[in-house]
């Protein structure tokens, strides 16, 4: 008996445990500089001072990623109220052209960003972006993305935005909403902070000189509790992330098995160079690092098939072994 109730103990400390394993010791990801898309959508206003604001956090996320080292100028699409050069028009045809376009150049090994600011609204069913005319659906932006080969990292910034986590979550794919249950729908802070995340060393917290997708989701997550706080307000905004693929999400500062993934795609082109130029000797752990993920992305497809506690003693395993194989490609990468 007691040797069952430490075994549960260990595996509820799990969750938060592996997630700080993968994110201090880190990886180097496979896709190039070549391989990483952005799609803004700075949505429909409504007018007023929304105009000015939205369209500052569109050029100031635009800035902060061309910062990212290697960021390509040529694999960004833009998308605002009025458009303009280099603007197209955020609207439903625009979307989808946008994605239609995107999906044409990626592959396999692509990764996507796309980051959504404006409004956002719920009716009871699903929750929608506002966009310059009809509106997409959550559901609607699940089917486009469906068709974008590689891997999504998708940033819907706005309030009720959770519903997008519920209809967007796929293996493999990372999604963010600024709010953690349908029924906040006031405006949101979290695009300010999330623009922040790039341009603030504090949010590198593992000092590699980059800025993952977990590091800049937990960096705003804190800011925006913070924001409250100073202002003696109630918080009606609690961002939550999805990268496991089953739709249920985590809070930052939170236990739970989402973040791995995360610690791991780096937000615009911030990406060393392959690593096993000049250094052969890498290719067979590069290669071993791959295998694991594919073991993990499969343990995770059949996660529903597999008794709770095993499942969990197994991805642990894969997970330690990988980071520690990450750790060592890193290393030596560093070194050379």
């Amino acid at each position: 008996m007691g040797f069952e109730v430490a075994d549960v103990n260990r595996h509820q400390a799990f969750g938060t445990a592996v997630v700080w394993v993968a994110m201090i010791l880190g990886g180097v990801p496979a896709a190039s500089a070549d391989d990483y898309f952005t799609l803004i959508v700075a949505g429909a206003s409504g007018g007023g001072t929304y105009v000015e604001t939205y369209e500052r956090w569109g050029q100031d996320l635009v800035s902060a990623l061309r910062d990212q080292r290697e960021f390509r100028d040529d694999h960004l699409i833009l998308l605002g109220e009025t458009p303009g050069p280099g603007v197209g028009r955020a609207s439903r045809e625009g979307v989808t052209q946008a994605l239609r376009d995107l999906s044409a150049q990626m592959t396999a090994k692509s990764v996507l960003l796309v980051v959504l600011m404006g409004h956002g609204t719920y009716d009871g069913v699903d929750a929608k972006f506002n966009l310059v005319g009809p509106d997409l659906e959550s559901r609607e932006w699940a089917v486009l993305l469906d068709t974008c080969p590689g891997r999504t990292v998708f940033v819907n910034t706005t309030a009720a935005s959770y519903p997008f986590v519920k209809q967007l979550a796929r293996p493999g794919r990372i999604v963010i909403a600024a709010t953690s249950t349908s029924a906040q729908r006031y405006d949101t802070v979290f695009p300010e902070f999330f623009v922040r995340s790039l341009t603030h060393d504090s949010a590198d917290s593992d000092r590699d000189g980059r800025v993952s997708v977990w590091e800049a989701f937990e960096y705003t997550s804190e800011e925006v509790r913070r924001w409250y706080q100073r202002r003696g307000r109630l918080a009606t905004e609690r961002a939550i992330l999805d990268d496991s693929g089953d739709g249920s999400g985590r809070e930052a500062g939170k236990d739970g098995h989402d973040g791995v993934v995360a610690a791991r795609v780096f937000v615009g082109a911030g990406v060393d160079p392959p690593p096993t130029r000049g250094d052969p000797s890498l290719a067979p752990l590069v290669e071993h690092r791959n295998d694991l993920e594919n073991q993990v992305a499969d343990l995770r497809s059949r996660r529903d098939e597999l008794e709770a506690v095993a499942y969990k003693r197994e991805l642990e395993r894969l997970l330690i072994e990988l980071a520690r194989v990450s750790h060592e490609i890193r290393q030596r990468t560093i070194a050379g």
